[in-house]
């Protein structure tokens, strides 16, 4: 048998179905309640109350209780109705509702006489056409229908006279209550109260106690508690998952949505070394599990191959737990990431005052959190220099990596820009002319549909990618930015809309390209301009080249103290400019 919800999936109920996939220690509880459940006596109907917190489990239990029940021998197993009330809306709705699930599912059972089945048909259809003013003056069902129609009452003793004929123990299970807007938990409850002597029917109610005390009106004759002590004849306390279980339930959900990792690739060591100094304390029941679980399935995938899961995992651990602490981190980069900051004795108060402003018991697991994604900050409180450097850490994708740093804090890379997976793809294509400008068409197109003026962002961010083109490859990648610099330009009159501070495309990719020749012979250059001119490549981009040359040219004549060498001589400048004529 498989869950039907997936662990990490996003849900306020991420309810598991088979017992053997326990985390909480649910399992054997559910089994003796079922046991219980089947093996006990009582003259009439019996409702048992199981209390616990929002996204404690009491779901999981509720199924788990269905699953051993349908576990029993088929002479002894009980026919299950399972009831959820929040998918229906308004007064009305509840009660009708209630009996429909009954009667749908008590005329698919053999066992249950025919005649029940029409019974609780009539007995909903009454019921569905009767007002509710006891939502408002606190009358109870059986009354109402009474005063409406005599006849309700008598559908009501036939159900139960053909309920005790029958053999089948019926298992009513109520999930969700605490859900419910405040009047309808009333009329529920009113439900129950009225209907419990349907004989050989155990209810099974699961909710916040807490949260359904709150909407019970107290009298100066009946207390809160005595009221839903008057309803609940047996209540259990779901019990509380050691630190134990929270931390496997935690890792099984980590486990899924970080699924990609290879483990080779995984720090065991620092996952240990963060987890334990920081993450811990924060991972205390299941609320807090789903909250961080839950915003790292929607936050992950945008930056997935761009962030250092480790990182990413303890960074929007300080989102949603330390708000404040996080909201400082962006706007403070440089106190944070990058090499140790000398001034550190300013930075120590800084950091001291924000670190103040947390609940004593959050300070420390905090401060450790941050100096472990932070070496700088280790610098600062404990007076210990980071082993590795800027380097290592942009290598690995960390968050103290000065460019890698604002990736963490936007939750996604910006449209205009290039991923990092994206620039890897197109460095591997280097040496294919052809398979490159495909590739640079493809990636300027896809840009282009985002917005207006995104293109020439797309162009100068290809800018950090000159120094990591091998040499053998700059041939291959000039050939290809000519060919495909009609794509470049198309359309740059609407992104520019004359804005006069605005830089072209021309100028954009002509910048490129003199970084890309400028490390390489300047022969090989005046070869590469000279054949893209010969080809009618690329015109207004050779026009841009050329001009940029003349000035350099004009510079060097006029500055004798110009270390930057020309990117043409002057000989082959104007060889090229009379190919141009």
């Amino acid at each position: 048998m498989t869950d039907t919800t997936d662990i990490n999936e996003i849900s306020t109920d991420s309810s598991l179905i088979d017992p053997e996939n326990d985390l909480l220690g649910h399992a054997s509880f559910a089994k003796y309640l079922a046991d219980s459940i089947c093996e006990m006596t009582f003259p009439e109907g019996f409702i048992i109350g199981i209390y616990g917190s929002w996204n404690s489990g009491k779901s999981t239990l509720l199924n788990f209780i269905g699953h051993y029940l349908q576990q029993k021998p088929e002479d002894e197993q009980p026919i299950i109705v399972p009831f959820n009330p929040w998918l229906f809306s308004g007064h009305q709705n509840i009660a009708r509702r209630f009996f429909e699930q009954l009667q749908n599912v008590l005329s698919q059972e053999k066992a249950v006489p025919r005649g029940i089945r029409k019974t609780l048909a009539d007995f909903a259809g009454i019921i569905s056409e009767i007002p509710l003013p006891y939502a408002q003056t606190g009358k109870a069902l059986v009354t109402l229908l009474d005063d409406k129609d005599k006849e309700a009452s008598q559908f009501k003793e036939e159900v139960e006279k053909t309920l005790a004929k029958q053999d089948k123990r019926i298992v009513v299970t109520v999930d969700d209550i605490d859900r419910l807007p405040g009047e309808d938990i009333k009329q529920l409850f009113r439900i129950f109260k009225a209907i419990p002597n349907f004989s050989n029917v155990v209810y099974v109610l699961a909710f916040n106690k807490e949260a359904v005390m709150e909407t019970i009106t107290e009298t100066d004759t009946v207390s809160k508690e005595s009221y839903l002590q008057q309803i609940i004849q047996a209540e259990f306390e779901l019990p509380t998952p050691t630190k134990t279980l929270l931390r496997k339930l935690f890792f099984k959900k980590l486990n899924r949505i970080f699924i990609d990792i290879p483990k080779e690739e995984f720090n065991q060591a620092r996952w240990s070394n963060i987890y334990f100094q920081g993450i811990d304390h924060f991972i205390n029941n299941i609320p807090a599990i789903s909250r961080l679980t839950n915003t790292l399935t929607v936050t992950y995938p945008a930056v997935k191959g761009e962030v250092n899961p480790i990182d990413f995992i303890a960074i929007e651990c300080l989102r949603i737990f330390c708000p404040a602490i996080y909201n400082t981190i962006p706007q403070n980069p440089y106190a944070f990431a990058g090499e140790v900051n000398t001034s550190t004795d300013e930075l120590k108060n800084l950091l001291n005052t924000w670190i103040a402003q947390l609940p004593p018991e959050d300070k420390q697991p905090v401060q450790n959190l941050l100096m472990q994604l932070f070496p700088n900050l280790k610098h600062v409180w404990s007076n210990s220099s980071p082993s590795e450097k800027e380097s290592e850490w942009h290598k690995q994708l960390r968050v103290c990596s000065l460019e890698i740093f604002p990736i963490y804090f936007r939750l996604a890379l910006s449209a205009y820009e290039l991923s990092n997976t994206q620039i890897k793809t197109m460095l591997a294509l280097a040496y294919d002319t052809e398979r490159f400008k495909e590739h640079l068409i493809e990636l300027v197109k896809q840009k282009r549909t985002e917005g207006m003026a995104q293109t020439s962002i797309f162009l100068e961010q290809l800018e950090s990618t000159a120094q990591e083109i091998p040499i053998n490859a700059i041939p291959s990648v000039v050939e290809a930015l000519f060919d495909a610099s009609e794509e470049f330009l198309l359309g740059q009159e609407d992104e520019y809309n004359n804005d006069i501070f605005d830089l072209s495309n021309e100028v954009i990719i002509s910048r490129y390209i003199s970084q890309l020749l400028r490390r390489i012979e300047e022969a090989q250059r005046f070869e590469l301009l000279k054949t893209a001119i010969s080809q009618g490549k690329a015109l207004p981009i050779i026009n841009q080249q050329i001009a940029t040359v003349k000035e350099q040219l004009d510079q060097d004549a006029s500055d004798e103290d110009l270390d930057e060498e020309s990117l043409l001589s002057a000989q082959h400048l104007e060889e090229l400019e009379q190919m141009m004529l």
